[in-house]
């Protein structure tokens, strides 16, 4: 006698793993500078503005990423709302 989970049949499709993470970033990091007149000091100053702008974008990203995956976390898990339990009193 042969059960019919053990017969021979072909094997289930392979399942491809996605995974929706968000992307790492690198250090923000602000130029050096030894600016020697107000020139100087002006580029110095208009290059670390740059960068705490391009800091800033990468924490944008970041956040905004994290944000979609908690959303969908949020549509892939039941709310507490539909998993209560009746109390016994309230049972019909």
């Amino acid at each position: 006698m042969m059960l019919s989970a053990c017969s021979n049949d072909r094997p289930s499709p392979e399942v491809k793993i996605t995974v929706n993470g968000c992307p790492t970033i690198t250090r923000c990091q602000l130029p050096k500078s030894a600016p020697n007149d107000n020139g100087q000091l002006w580029t110095a100053l208009n290059e670390s503005e740059a960068a705490w702008a391009s800091c800033a974008d990468k924490v944008d990203m970041i956040v905004t990423c994290q944000e979609k995956m908690s959303e969908q976390t949020k549509t892939l898990t039941p709310s507490a709302q539909q998993s209560r339990t009746v109390p016994a009193s309230q049972s019909r």
